[in-house]
């Protein structure tokens, strides 16, 4: 086949070529999709589509017109394409439903401990040597109520990492883990008691109409004062505004997040050259109990193995006239 693959980063390109194993023409672009680039692709049976490139309906008419036939999404998330016109247009689309979910969740804790342990304010502070301790308390993570949102893959190692620090686990969704509740004694709850009792909130659920701004002002007003926030799921899950707000009343003592809801235009980039304006990214990237990575957690080589892996495969499959078992 011939395929476009938009949005190319370096550090992925070696694994997408190792998979392809010199049986496809693959054009790689640094663009990302949108509509005046989707011409880009004319003459291609596929294109290989990020996180962030544009799948509307608009783009997908475009890219239809220009021959291509096949999207293979290198991502979980399916929140930005049209799969209604990519059906109506008779254009096959796959996903990589799932790879190495340690990635996501050692990142989850990973800024769990960065923000309870103050590393970045503690490195702030020492650069300007400032070796005080008065604004470095945090607290054990031990015993405390740890409020686990969507308990998948990643959510149930996440919850395997946290039970190995002596935590209480409750969880929230609509589908029980009954193996996880066998495993480390999980508990299933709503997702208002998790507020009311967790120290520590971890969003591991996807981005669906029910879960669009689940956090805002109703949930955050539930939580217990000085608990902390992890988001590795995706931005749209938290209403940014009442997370600002929470932060400032220090219901929130501390915020993780690896996702933003207005990262589209901003994550994957480099803006050295750039300024970039948006008020509420700035008051959360400036805030001093904030940190944020750029949508990051992913970015293990065994992840970006099995990406590459299960995005081939799906083409291959299509390449031999066969449905793959990833189809959306």
């Amino acid at each position: 086949m011939k395929i476009f693959v938009y949005s190319t980063h370096r550090f992925e390109k070696p694994f997408l070529l190792k998979e392809a194993n010199n049986q496809h023409e693959l054009i790689f672009s640094a663009y990302s999709l949108k509509l005046n680039t989707a011409k880009l692709a004319k003459d291609c049976n596929a294109i290989i589509a990020f996180t962030s490139d544009d799948l509307s309906a608009e783009v997908l008419n475009e890219l239809f017109h220009n021959g291509v036939r096949y999207i293979a999404l290198r991502s979980v998330g399916y929140d930005h394409i049209n799969l209604s016109k990519a059906k109506e247009l008779g254009i096959k689309v796959a996903n990589v439903p799932n790879y190495s979910p340690y990635a996501t969740a050692e990142h989850a804790v990973t800024l769990l401990l960065a923000v309870n342990r103050k590393l970045v304010l503690g490195q702030k502070l020492m650069k300007l040597n400032n070796f005080s301790l008065d604004e470095l308390v945090s607290f054990d993570l031990h015993q405390k109520t740890i409020g686990i949102v969507g308990t998948g893959n990643i959510g149930a190692v996440f919850a395997t990492i946290m039970k190995g620090f002596g935590c209480r686990l409750l969880g929230f969704d609509p589908v029980e883990n009954k193996e996880l509740q066998l495993k480390t004694g999980i508990i299933y709850t709503s997702i208002e008691d998790i507020c009311q009792q967790a120290d520590v909130i971890s969003i591991h659920c996807p981005l669906l109409p029910s879960t669009r701004y689940m956090f805002n002002s109703k949930l955050f007003g539930l939580m217990k004062k000085g608990m902390l926030l992890i988001n590795t799921a995706r931005g749209s899950i938290i209403k940014t505004s009442d997370l600002l707000i929470a932060l400032e009343n220090q219901t929130i003592a501390g915020a993780g997040l690896d996702v933003y809801e207005k990262e589209h235009d901003i994550f994957f980039r480099n803006h050295l050259n750039n300024v970039i304006i948006d008020a509420e990214f700035d008051a959360l990237r400036n805030h001093k109990n904030v940190i944020i990575t750029g949508h990051q957690a992913f970015l293990t080589r065994e992840a970006l193995t099995e990406i590459a892996q299960t995005t081939f495969f799906n083409i291959n499959k299509w390449e031999k006239g066969e449905a793959t078992k990833n189809e959306l």
